[in-house]
């Protein structure tokens, strides 16, 4: 128990110390809120209160391997070993969307939005209205399956509002969610929702820095650490280890330089195609990630319908083909038809037809098939008009939205929209309304002739058991006679629904066709053929034409996110155990106080990026157990075109009889680490906390060589600065601690996890009215 003089004295205050049920392995504080996001070694994602209170606990299934928080706190973005981001709502837990941009374990995610409103042209702030509830009611959602309880499937509540909020964007600050693979990819995704870039940094070729120089490098086997976005969206710089060699003949199957470039790197790219198009950028990823959400309304209501309808006629002919066998039971060659339009022409019943109309199907029975299969129908009708029919509208309008930002080619061709694409996906939604409509004049004529027979079949059977018939429905003698030629043994509703009949074509009468020509010179549509195609089909190719509309900008913005910087940190032992275990690094942007943005200076300029990294024993032996600190990568190759470097680097080292276990940077250019006593074994022992001010440290200018094959550490062996316990803020922990390091920039506070499955939560601000109070 510590004293009221302990505290005085001692600058980080202990809130709590809980146990966890398993150990963690990730844990992320919400930017907003006083949450905790934490991830188990079984790969359950816990939240927690700040006063440790668990509001719920989730298991995706599959290996969690990163995870981060949208900007705003709503949202959480989880990385998984197949590829998967899964984005979950902060109120429930719930999934919200699933994107598949990877094929391999998502290591890293950050998710940045845009600091500074948007304005248009003249400098006036700008707001991207979205003027599709002006003129519908709000969007339909997934349909569920009739006698699916709420929360039997992955269906949406209807009470829920997340996922509407999540595709609704017009009200959010611009914002890119970035993930990164262990294979050295890096996906972009607007809102998290709308995937709008794709890189490899192994496909960039790397100059030198300094002007006039040719030489050129590439990375192998590159693995990503860690990205950060910068605050104003120009920038991305990467963390990822992997051979540097030069990019010609003579070196690609050797290592440049003498000890080898194997090593852990830092990669600056230029993203500011975010910055310079996130206007259009927006109200392309608003209209075309609604319109994806739509899309999937429509599959799951084809879907739906289709298992209903195929239910219904399931119990059809599983009444009705019986009759078959009756009837060739009783030595006949005729059809269930014949004998039925038999029967309706006033001819004598046959005996199987009484058998089966009397002992085998009954009023009962008859009576429970109209009621599924009318049921059925009027259920499809239900669907078409609650979800299928205004998603399909919707989808229309929001196409022609696009159609109309495809024109201002001056501002839209630059970000991938292209005019012919996007008219050939509009074309397909109009096509989409036309086959819908077809099909409800389809269904309701079918649900109509079916439901005219078994008033028939019900008043026959009435007949031959001689009972009253007068209360029965009347019928129409001719609707039977088309449903008993046409109708009986065929489906034209399954037909029209179902993948499978896709590729069937719709006979049409030559006359039709020619009409539907002559109705292009009169701006119908150019594909004349839309007719004979199903619904299914014309989803499907309306689907198709929406990829290949919405990959053009994808390809677009993808090509010209390029690598302007690299710079080799320190090397790594190239085997494969040595890198299993990711070296801890953290970046982060401050504001620039040593530049004050004048009226003319963009925003980037504002802002200085620091990237702190431990350096593992075996990399510099001569400098081991210290931890490294750079800070100007960002602007470096501006500074070097200037003819001076903005690059500067400090290394710390760890005090003796400690290592760092991990790092976090923290606001103000602080750097809070997390040490363990080296002479305790595992699980045992005592650890501390310690935060060192970054920008106090005597940075050294870091020069830059004509080539890329030279560490930057070399720069720095001779300037080491040694921490000591007693000249920085220190608390010492009772316990043996692990990564993660979770602390929270907007809250001051931290979260160590001990060896022993313990979580202490400490404050590290001075003032604690900046602490939320817990309760």
């Amino acid at each position: 128990m510590e004293t009221d003089e302990d505290q005085r004295v001692i600058p980080f205050q202990l809130q709590f110390d809980k146990p966890v049920a398993s150990q963690i392995k990730i844990a992320e504080w919400n930017p907003e809120k006083d949450l905790l996001a934490m991830v188990t070694e079984d790969s359950k994602i816990l939240l927690h209160r700040f006063n440790w209170q668990r509001l719920w606990t989730i298991s995706p299934g599959r290996c969690i391997t990163s995870l981060c928080w949208r900007p705003d706190g709503k949202a959480i973005a989880v990385g998984l070993e197949d590829g998967t981001v899964s984005l979950h709502d902060v109120e429930n837990g719930k999934l919200l969307r699933s994107l598949k941009s990877h094929t391999v374990a998502v290591v890293c995610l950050n998710w940045e939005e845009d600091g500074h409103l948007i304005r248009d042209d003249n400098g006036n702030i700008s707001t991207y209205e979205d003027r599709t509830s002006r003129f519908f009611p709000p969007a339909p959602r997934v349909p569920r399956m009739p006698g699916v309880v709420s929360g039997d499937t992955g269906f949406m509540d209807d009470n829920e509002d997340s996922f509407r909020e999540l595709s609704n964007s017009s009200h959010q600050r611009f914002n890119i969610l970035c993930s990164g693979d262990k294979d050295g990819s890096i996906c972009f995704s607007i809102f998290g929702i709308f995937p709008i870039g794709k890189i490899n940094i192994h496909k960039f070729c790397f100059p030198t820095p300094l002007v006039g120089t040719q030489a050129t490098y590439r990375l192998l086997n590159a693995s990503i650490y860690k990205v950060a976005l910068s605050k104003d969206l120009c920038h991305l710089i990467v963390m990822c280890s992997g051979e540097l060699i030069e990019d010609n003949d003579a070196s690609r199957d050797r290592r440049t330089a003498g000890h080898g470039m194997h090593g852990l790197h830092s990669l600056m790219l230029n993203t500011s195609i975010f910055w310079k198009r996130k206007n259009e950028l927006h109200q392309v990823a608003q209209q075309a990630s609604n319109i994806e959400d739509l899309t999937e309304v429509i599959r799951a209501s084809l879907s739906v319908m289709c298992k209903q309808w195929s239910d219904a006629m399931h119990t059809f002919h599983e009444k009705f083909d019986p009759l078959s066998t009756l009837i060739i039971d009783h030595g006949l060659d005729s059809s269930p038809q014949e004998e039925f339009l038999s029967l309706l022409g006033g001819a004598r019943t046959s005996p199987p037809v009484h058998q089966f109309l009397v002992n085998s199907l009954g009023e009962v029975g008859a009576k429970r098939v109209s009621k599924v299969v009318c049921g059925a129908g009027k259920e499809l009708q239900l669907i078409v008009l609650n979800h299928l029919q205004p998603a399909a509208e919707i989808i229309g309008f929001r196409m022609g939205e696009l159609r109309g930002l495809s024109r201002w080619r001056a501002r839209y061709q630059g970000v991938g929209l292209d005019e012919t694409l996007i008219n050939n996906a509009t074309e397909k939604a109009g096509m989409l309304l036309v086959q819908v409509e077809r099909f409800m004049r389809v269904l309701s004529s079918v649900v109509q002739q079916f439901s005219n027979f078994f008033n028939w079949l019900l008043k026959c059977i009435k007949l031959l058991m001689s009972e009253p018939s007068d209360q029965l429905l009347p019928y129409n003698s001719e609707l039977a006679v088309i449903f008993l030629k046409f109708l009986y043994d065929q489906d034209p509703v399954r037909k029209l629904l179902e993948l499978s009949e896709a590729d069937c074509d719709i006979e049409i009468e030559l006359e039709t066709m020619q009409r539907v020509k002559e109705l292009v010179h009169f701006g119908g549509f150019l594909d004349c053929e839309y007719l004979r195609r199903t619904l299914a089909k014309e989803f499907q190719q309306m689907e198709s034409s929406f990829k290949e509309a919405f990959l053009m900008p994808f390809s677009t913005i993808s090509e010209k996110i390029l690598c302007e910087n690299l710079l080799p940190l320190f090397s790594l032992p190239s085997s494969p155990a040595s890198t299993s275990f990711p070296v801890p690094t953290s970046i982060s942007y401050y504001e620039d106080s040593s530049h004050a943005m004048s009226s003319n200076q963009t925003s980037q300029n504002s802002f200085i990026d620091y990237i702190s990294f431990q350096i593992p024993e075996e990399s510099f032996p001569e400098i081991a157990n210290c931890i490294g600190i750079a800070r100007g990568f960002m602007n470096d190759l501006i500074s070097l075109k200037k003819g001076y470097s903005s690059l500067e680097a400090v290394l710390l080292g760890v005090p003796d009889g400690y290592h760092c276990v991990d790092l976090s940077l923290y606001k103000e250019s602080q750097i809070v680490l997390l040490l363990n006593e080296t002479t305790s074994s595992e699980g045992s022992g005592d650890a501390c906390m310690m935060i060192v001010q970054a920008n106090d440290l005597p940075f050294v200018s870091i020069s830059r060589s004509t080539s890329l094959d030279y560490w930057m550490l070399h720069q720095l062996k001779e300037s080491v600065v040694y921490l000591q316990m007693e000249n920085e803020k220190v608390r010492s922990i009772p316990h043996s601690v692990i990564a993660p390091l979770a602390v929270s920039t907007s809250r001051g506070v931290a979260c160590v996890f001990a060896a022993r499955k313990r979580a202490l939560v400490y404050i590290l601000e001075e003032d604690e009215d900046e602490v939320s109070d817990a309760e």
